[in-house]
C-alpha cells in the first residue's frame, strides 16, 4: 500500500527540490503551498517553543511523505511545524491544488492520505501522552524504545540503532535540556540497559526498558519514524 500510494503521489505533477544539511525546507508559519515526498536523505521534524526548547517529533526519510496538514481547507493554510534537512537531501513537491484535484478523481488516493493523516495523528499524539504521563525521563525511554523499532538490528549484544544521533538530537526527542539527556543516559549506561558502539546507540535489555514505563510492547510502535 505505501510504496503504491508514492508511486501515484510521483506520478503526480510536481517538483524535486534540493536541500543541504542544516537547510529548512519550511518553517513553522510559512504559507502551505506544497506536500512533500522524500527522495533521498532525511529530514527532522521539529517544533520551536518561545522558551527555547526544540521537540523533536520525528525522522523522515526516503519514501515517505511530510506537510500533511488538513486539505480543503478554505482559509490560509500555514504549517505547523518546521521541516530541517538532517542531511544533504532531495524532496518532491506537489501543489495542495494538485493534490486535491488528484484525491477528488480517485478514491483510493483519499482512502490512502485519511490513513497517513490518522497514523501522523496518532503518532504525535502518543509522543504527547508520554511526555504528559512519564515526564522527560519516560519520554526519553520511549524514545530509545521507538527507535529500537524504527531503526533497530538485533545482535547479539542487543538491538544495535542503524543510524546515528547526537545527543542533542535525543534531547530534542525527549523534550527535554542536553544536560538532563546527559544523566538519564549515564544511568541507563550504568545499569547496563544501553551502551555505544561508534556513536550508535546498542539497546542491551529492551524489556527491563519496557518495564521501566510499566508499558505493554505492543502500545509501542514506530513512532520516531514516519513509516520507514
Amino acid at each position: 500500500m505505501k510504496k503504491e500510494l508514492i508511486n501515484q503521489l510521483l506520478a503526480l505533477p510536481g517538483e524535486t527540490i534540493n536541500l543541504v544539511k542544516g537547510e529548512f525546507l519550511f518553517h513553522e508559519g510559512d504559507i502551505a503551498e506544497h506536500f512533500y515526498i522524500v527522495l533521498s536523505g532525511r529530514l527532522s521534524i521539529k517544533k520551536f517553543e518561545a522558551s527555547g526548547h526544540i521537540f523533536a517529533l520525528r525522522l523522515v526519510g526516503p519514501q515517505n511523505v511530510m506537510g500533511e496538514i488538513p486539505l480543503y481547507e478554505e482559509k490560509q493554510r500555514t504549517y505547523v511545524f518546521n521541516a530541517i534537512a538532517r542531511e544533504n537531501s532531495s524532496v518532491y513537491a506537489i501543489r495542495y491544488s494538485v493534490l486535491e484535484g488528484a484525491i477528488a478523481k480517485d478514491h483510493s488516493l483519499a482512502i490512502a492520505m485519511m490513513k497517513i493523516y490518522t497514523l501522523h495523528m496518532r503518532r504525535q499524539q502518543a509522543k504527547y501522552r508520554d511526555l504528559l504521563l512519564y515526564g522527560k525521563k519516560g519520554a526519553f525511554y520511549s524514545t530509545l524504545l521507538r527507535l529500537a523499532n524504527s531503526y533497530g538490528i538485533q545482535r547479539d549484544d542487543g538491538i544495535f540503532i542503524d543510524i546515528a544521533l547526537t545527543n542533542q538530537e535525543l534531547a530534542e526527542f525527549a523534550a527535554t535540556s542536553r544536560e538532563s539527556l546527559n544523566r538519564m543516559l549515564s544511568e541507563l549506561r550504568k545499569l547496563g540497559y544501553v551502551a555505544y558502539d561508534n556513536h550508535h546507540l546498542v539497546i542491551r535489555d529492551f524489556d527491563a526498558l519496557i518495564a521501566l514505563l510499566d508499558l505493554d510492547v505492543d502500545s509501542i510502535d514506530s513512532d520516531i519514524s514516519n513509516i520507514e
